[in-house]
């Protein structure tokens, strides 16, 4: 009796440590995430837009655990982003020249992408524009999560 309760032990210990895993993965950045940026901090941020986009959840590349949905404002030095994302690890902000809407259109593109900021709230965000990046060279902004390599969403904010 006991050698047949050793395998199924050990299955059902396997499989709780994989559930304990992936919630870890899954909650990692929500519990770790520094505060978000205020919803007036958000507003002001966003009245110098020279550009505006929309994330949506119905892309291609999106699905239950990778989107975006809300409002981003693009000016000279700013991205402001007021909405929801997904929460996931190593989120990370670029500019793209066309729309893509996939992992595999991203990563035809990312070398000639240029990575603004690193996300680290899901809620809102304000993340610097680097000096040297001209807005008007490209006409998407996009969210990527780097460590899995995942399309998390992308809004085309001109032509």
């Amino acid at each position: 009796m006991k050698k047949a309760l050793i395998p199924i032990l050990l299955v059902t210990h396997i499989i709780v440590g994989g559930v304990g895993f992936g919630l870890g993965i899954y909650f990692l950045p929500i519990l770790t995430a520094p505060p978000t940026p205020s919803e007036a901090e958000l507003v002001e941020s966003s009245k110098s837009a020279s550009y505006t986009a929309t994330f949506v959840r119905e892309l291609k590349g999106s699905d239950s655990f990778h989107w975006g949905d809300g409002d981003v404002s693009l000016s000279p030095t700013t991205i402001t982003f007021q909405g929801e994302l997904a929460p996931g690890p190593d989120y990370k902000l670029y500019l793209t020249k066309e729309f893509v809407e996939t992992e595999a259109e991203f990563e035809a593109i990312k070398d000639n992408s240029p990575q603004l900021a690193d996300i680290k709230t899901f809620d809102g965000f304000i993340a610097d524009i680097p000096s040297g990046v001209v807005l008007e060279d490209y006409t998407t902004v996009l969210v990527w999560c780097e460590s899995f390599g995942e399309f998390i969403t992308a809004a085309k904010y001109r032509e």
